[in-house]
């Protein structure tokens, strides 16, 4: 892990970016703790960091000012990360099936989502040993929003992450709802009853089958972006009871 700039921001928190290979990221810590600390990886939307940097800012600001790290990376074909040829087709079959108002078919959500989460699993996995390894940065771990489908094969893969935040908003492979058969981790899942991107029934159907024996649906009308800032506190205080 190379770090590439490092600024000071309001509330006592340190930014730095950094680069692993090459993965682009962003470390958030408490500038002024005196021991290590949890940490809250932060998964991004797939539209790059830059452009949903504003979003990632105001999560990882309540999460240091909790008394926690918490870190992002750049997703596969995202970003300033070189394309992917096939992802980019699929994306495309993807808007052409939803203008068209009808179902989208789960071809096209397997070749959109599972290549994404067969390569952006392992970059996580890394991420995490070289964050833990920085004297700062204890455990337990905490993993919290992004592309649903990643969040899930973490919890089944990673056995360092203790508990998870996920968000409903993304098109889940019926593989990957069989997988969730196996996470056993504390879950807290929040759910925008109206989100226009999201098969509403096909996010009901992951958190059913979810194998943990803690896990919670937080459900709210309103849109992609309109998740309510009680569901968002309701999330933090889940981590504060299983990561601290």
């Amino acid at each position: 892990m190379q770090f590439t700039s490092e600024q000071r921001l309001d509330d006592d928190v340190l930014e730095r970016e950094f680069t692993l290979g090459e993965i682009p990221g962003i470390l958030w810590t408490p500038a002024s703790a005196s021991e290590p600390v949890p940490l809250i990886l932060l998964g991004p939307p797939p539209l790059g960091l830059r452009k949903v940097y504003p979003r990632l800012l105001a999560r990882a600001k309540y999460a240091v000012a909790e008394g926690y790290a918490a870190a992002t990376i750049e997703l596969p074909w995202s970003g300033e990360r070189p394309r992917s040829v096939a992802a980019d087709q699929a994306l495309a079959d993807l808007h052409r099936a939803l203008a068209a108002g009808g179902r989208v078919d789960d071809e096209i959500v397997d070749r959109l989502i599972l290549p994404l989460v067969d390569k952006a699993v392992p970059e996580w996995q890394a991420t995490l040993d070289a964050l833990l390894a920085l004297p700062e940065i204890g455990g337990p771990v905490g993993y919290s929003g992004g592309v649903i489908s990643i969040g899930v094969r973490l919890a089944v893969v990673e056995p360092r992450v203790s508990a998870a935040v996920l968000f409903a908003g993304s098109f889940v492979p019926r593989a990957i709802i069989e997988e969730a058969r196996q996470v056993t981790i504390p879950l807290h899942v929040l759910l925008q009853w109206d989100d226009e991107g999201n098969d509403r029934q096909m996010a009901l159907d992951l958190f059913d089958a979810f194998g943990s024996k803690e896990k919670a649906l937080n459900a709210n009308m309103g849109g992609h972006t309109g998740v309510p800032q009680h569901a968002g506190e309701a999330g933090n205080q889940f981590f504060d009871r299983h990561l601290k």
